[in-house]
């Protein structure tokens, strides 16, 4: 969990250090309206991942969906190498440029998306924490239905 918690806040860390050069660079910031819902899912994600791991008592580790959530942060280093400095967790547009259309996002259109998905429901199966895993996978794809489609009307200006 610890693990878990370190790597969200060194996304948080690079998001806000791209954020500081999007401003600098004239970015707009959208979707403000509905971030700190994310927000609080993920926060409540972890919370809920600690909780139920405590309520049900030491589960088997699946080591098999532990490593392909290893394999999903390699995934991710890589969306967020090809973003570079406009990779953020919140949606932020630079007047007059245009989508990432190299590396990964020549296949996928949104491929951090994908991430997520998987990482909400791999990480509590990974512990037999079938609750988290099916009430946070429906409230993500709740959020990534607003999330996505407010990041394709801005991508698309």
């Amino acid at each position: 969990m610890c693990f878990l918690v370190s790597q969200r806040l060194f996304e948080l860390f690079i998001a806000k250090r791209n954020a500081k050069w999007l401003i600098s660079q004239g970015a707009v910031e959208y979707g403000r309206e509905h971030y700190p819902f994310i927000v609080a899912m993920h926060t409540l994600f972890i919370i809920s991942l600690i909780a139920e791991y405590i309520w049900r008592g030491n589960g088997e580790v699946n080591y098999y969906l532990l490593i392909l959530f290893f394999i999903l942060i390699g995934i991710k280093v890589i969306v967020i190498s090809t973003l570079g400095y406009y990779w953020n967790t919140r949606i932020y547009k630079v007047p007059g440029s245009k989508p990432v259309v190299t590396g990964i996002y020549k296949y996928v259109k949104h491929p951090n998306y994908i991430i997520v998905i998987c990482e909400i429901a791999i990480i509590p199966l990974t512990f037999q924490l079938y609750y988290t895993a099916a009430i946070f996978t429906i409230l993500n794809a709740a959020m990534l239905t607003v999330r996505i489609s407010k990041e394709n009307e801005v991508l698309a200006l």
